[in-house]
């Protein structure tokens, strides 16, 4: 078990890894060692999330979200393949605890105050009176 709050927790059954070649320059030995990382989690199958979280978790997932529900992440930044197997469950797991935080609460509309709106309407006469003085006198043109 993966422990990720503490109230979710993964089986390691529900991730799948695959291994592939890093794009990119590197030499002689990117082209033979699989060293990037593809993690997939099925995030609607999974019978560990909470539905609320699920439905967070999809929204924050955006592009890396396939059309069945499962959530890819490719991780390829580092040159080993055990480092990029860190690299990808730490970003899937940041994303579920962030899914895992309840919403904020919803904006209250408020209205200005009466003084921040005398100060604006105060500030626009001093800005008109001085764009006034730039005009031309009334009889040169």
């Amino acid at each position: 078990m993966i422990w990720v709050t503490d109230a979710i927790s993964l089986s390691e059954s529900e991730l799948q890894e695959t291994f592939l070649r890093s794009s990119g320059a590197g030499g002689q030995n990117v082209q033979k060692v699989e060293t990037a990382v593809q993690l997939r989690f099925d995030a609607r199958a999974s019978p560990n999330l909470p539905d609320g979280a699920r439905g967070r978790l999809e929204r924050l997932a955006g592009n890396r979200l396939t059309a069945d529900g499962v959530i890819v992440i490719t991780a390829q930044r580092h040159r080993t393949q055990h480092l990029n197997r860190q690299d990808a469950l730490e970003r899937l797991l940041a994303l579920i605890r962030e899914a895992a935080l309840p919403p904020p609460p919803p904006r209250r509309k408020t209205r200005p105050t009466l003084g921040s709106k005398e100060r604006r309407l105060e500030g626009k006469a001093m800005r008109a009176v001085i764009k006034q003085g730039r005009s031309r006198p009334d009889g040169d043109h």
